[in-house]
């Protein structure tokens, strides 16, 4: 086999564990595999890391997972042949600097950066905010520049990747609309309550909590006519909502988009949150809900105020927006109709997929 043949993808998680690197990566595999390609997978974390390096732990088990991690790391790489077509996503190692990078640089590998988030800011969980200072933001800079090929995630990352590499394509998160998709046409009950729901993860529930005042207010106005459901952590609990996180699995997303009447998308507009790829709307339009979204970086793609959702930026703006949606079960199913058919034609895994493959063939 040829070195052209494969493509050796290296990412932080084993495959179907993170939403980042299943819906830029994982998916794209059948397209990849349909044209000859040889995927070679080189995950950096496995399951019972992922209970260490996101959970509380001593510094020093801590440490010994890093030196563990960054042994697994140099063992896999050293594996690569030289001269490979290697595709990184995000990065190759959670702290320190470009040092693996680098190293397959030096050996004529082709390097294809992929990344979703404005990494070259410093952004860490909770569990680890004692451990920020070995995270070199920076480094995402030094990324772009040893690539060949840089695959951005939506125009605001692409603007900033191309003040040091021309090689830059707008690639922007998608999803498989042959899965996103309802499994019976929206009946909607007036008998039954609406629900307003919101599928994210730990590390963005505060992104939820932003517009809480603007729910609490929902659910004063509209009491057991609403129902409102979060996704992805079962540690929250808001008592106000009458709501109790869940475990986000893959099972449990699909069913809990299934519910959702309304989906919502509250951002605080920073630096960070305007490199966001805006999955969440682009979910809850394949399944026919419309969105309600902070009008913060591709969101304002995405959403189309009265065509598929609503901008809200203020509390009166998201009650008045999710009050018209609750009010109006026609025009749930009018705009969360036109959602999915927006998605399907610009924002699914089908209609960017010949460009993807061939971006990735070329290097």
């Amino acid at each position: 086999m040829f070195l052209s043949d494969a493509l050796w993808l290296v990412v932080p998680h084993r495959p179907g564990r993170a939403p980042s690197q299943r819906y830029r990566c994982e998916q794209y595999a059948p397209a990849l595999e349909a044209v000859g390609l040889t995927l070679h997978w080189l995950p950096l974390l496995d399951a019972a890391d992922d209970r260490l390096f996101y959970g509380r732990a001593s510094p020093a088990a801590k440490a010994r997972l890093l030196l563990r991690l960054a042994h697994r790391r140099r063992r896999q790489l050293r594996s690569i042949p030289d001269g490979s077509r290697v595709l990184i996503h995000r990065e190759a190692f959670p702290v320190g600097g470009a040092f693996f990078e680098r190293g397959l640089k030096k050996r004529g590998c082709r390097l294809i950066y992929d990344f979703d988030d404005s990494l070259w800011l410093r952004d860490v969980s909770a569990a680890n905010r004692r451990w920020a200072w070995l995270k070199r933001p920076e480094k995402t800079y030094d990324l772009i520049r040893l690539a060949d090929l840089v695959l951005a995630g939506n125009d605001y990352l692409a603007h900033e990747a191309r003040r040091l590499n021309p090689a830059v394509r707008v690639m922007p998160t998608t999803v498989d609309t042959d899965i996103y998709r309802r499994p019976t046409p929206r009946q909607p009950d007036p008998a039954l309550p609406v629900v307003i729901g919101w599928s994210g993860s730990p590390t963005t529930v505060s992104h939820f909590l932003h517009a809480l005042p603007a729910f609490e207010a929902i659910k004063d106005r509209y009491g057991d006519r609403v129902r409102f459901e979060l996704l992805g952590d079962e540690r929250v609990s808001i008592a106000s909502l009458g709501l109790q996180g869940e475990a986000w699995s893959v099972a449990a997303e699909l069913a809990a988009l299934a519910r959702f009447d309304i989906g919502l998308m509250p951002l605080p507009d920073t630096p960070w949150t305007r490199g966001k790829c805006g999955l969440k709307a682009l979910t809850y339009l394949a399944f026919e809900a419309p969105a309600v979204v902070s009008p913060v970086g591709v969101n304002c793609q995405i959403v189309r105020p009265r065509q598929n959702g609503f901008w809200a930026q203020t509390s009166a703006e998201w009650v008045e927006a999710l009050g018209r949606l609750i009010d109006d079960a026609g025009l749930r199913l009018r705009l969360g109709r036109q959602g999915r058919d927006d998605v399907v034609a610009a924002w699914s895994t089908a209609a960017w997929s010949d460009r993807y493959v061939d971006w990735i063939c070329g290097v």
